[in-house]
């Protein structure tokens, strides 16, 4: 593989910019009209517009993907055809996670049968989090990419060049899903009540 240096640091100055502005919809600016599938698609492309433009063509967000949720009860049922806020807010955080956690994990994170008003909760503090977690990830990225981007202030994951950033983001990928998974199997239990320490790992 041969890249670039001027323009895989372009790309990153301006992938950095992009995401540092981005921002989900919170609660209160999801519609609650009642829109039919061919709208919600087009609305949920819009929101999650961070996406490079590559993978949109690969159709992430699709009539048979979301008829999917449904069928495996990921998210509520449209009202006689219509998704208002509740199931737009479901589908904005499966869709936003779903390249990182398996379809069990994401039922576990956002169970099903939650009230309007937890839903509500649970919705924003993702939003939040979201936020914040592009903030710190563009930091991340701009010290381990110090000498593509040419600047002094760099971390021990510092890479040379692209090659070495593609390989620390696809283990760290790993690391993170993996950690997001370790973390939600310890929902509930205690050292007392089968939460084990025992083991390294």
């Amino acid at each position: 593989m041969t890249y670039d240096k001027a323009l895989v640091a372009a790309k990153l100055r301006r992938w950095e910019k992009y995401l540092n502005n981005y921002r989900l919809p919170m609660w209160e600016d999801i519609p609650d009209i009642g829109l039919y599938m061919e709208q919600i698609v087009t609305l949920l492309k819009g929101y999650l517009d961070y996406l490079p433009p590559e993978l949109k063509e690969e159709q992430f967000i699709s009539a048979a993907t979301i008829n999917n949720y449904v069928r495996k009860k990921i998210m509520p049922e449209p009202v006689k055809k219509r998704y208002y806020r509740t199931h737009i807010a479901y589908l904005i955080m499966i869709c936003s996670l779903k390249h990182c956690l398996s379809i069990p994990t994401l039922q576990t994170m956002i169970p099903m049968g939650l009230s309007e008003e937890e839903l509500r909760s649970v919705y924003n503090s993702y939003v939040v989090q979201h936020s914040k977690a592009a903030v710190y990830f563009t930091n991340q990225v701009r010290l381990a990419a110090a000498d593509i981007l040419d600047h002094e202030e760099s971390t021990e994951l510092s890479a040379e060049n692209a090659e070495d950033l593609i390989i620390a983001a696809a283990v760290i990928s790993g690391f993170s899903r993996l950690f997001a998974e370790k973390m939600l199997l310890l929902d509930g239990k205690t050292i007392e009540n089968g939460g084990d320490i025992s083991l390294d790992r």
